[in-house]
This record gives structure tokens, C-alpha cells and sequence, in this order.
């Protein structure tokens, strides 16, 4: 059985390591092999892989398309510019889902 992670070597050299249910208890063999190196070498190869998931200007997440669409919907049902259905616990609105009710948006809308 091989399991590999990348991990960032802090400047201390101690590392804690959470090991994965799948590794028996027991003697092991930790092999150390240098990650290839980021563009940015500022970043740990964790930061460089992730790093196209936010804008480099704002330091804002990037969502995708679908996201976006749904975050400006609840910003507009928020503004009162999208009607939407309001409930005072979450058991109300679980009876509410489970109902037929006419007054239930469709699916043209």
C-alpha cells in the first residue's frame, strides 16, 4: 500500500502528520521527495494548485457561473425583488417542502 500527500516543510523541520485510517498501526517506511516547485515561489505547492480559484487582485473566491447565478438570486430575494417563501424554524419549512401546496413556485417560472 502507497498513500502520497503533499505537505509543506515548515521552517521549524517538525511536522505533525494526521495518518490515514487506511495505514495499519505499526512500523512504516516515510520516504521524503521534493515537490516540484511552484511558478511563484513564494507559494507551497498546496497555495500554487489552488491558487486559480481566487482573483490575484482582490484576493476574492472565483465561482463558477451556476454560483454566481444563485448567489445574485438569494441577494435579490433578500432585497424583496424575487418572491420567496419566509419561515419562522426549520420544522415549518420541512412540512411546507413536504406539502403539495398551489402556492408552491413551478418550475416555469
Amino acid at each position: 500500500m502507497t498513500i502520497t500527500q503533499t505537505v509543506e516543510i515548515p521552517d521549524s523541520r517538525w511536522l505533525n502528520i494526521k495518518v490515514p485510517n487506511e495505514v495499519p498501526a505499526g512500523p512504516v517506511v516515510l520516504t521524503f521527495t521534493p515537490a516540484p516547485k511552484p511558478a511563484d515561489l513564494n507559494d507551497c505547492p498546496i497555495c500554487a494548485q489552488n491558487k486559480r480559484k481566487y482573483d490575484p487582485e482582490t484576493g476574492n473566491p472565483l465561482y463558477n457561473a451556476e454560483t454566481i447565478a444563485a448567489i445574485e438570486e438569494g441577494r435579490a430575494m433578500m432585497r424583496g425583488e424575487i418572491p420567496a417563501k419566509r419561515f419562522s424554524s426549520l420544522d415549518e419549512m420541512w412540512e411546507d417542502l413536504e406539502r403539495d401546496d398551489p402556492d408552491d413556485f413551478s418550475d416555469n417560472d
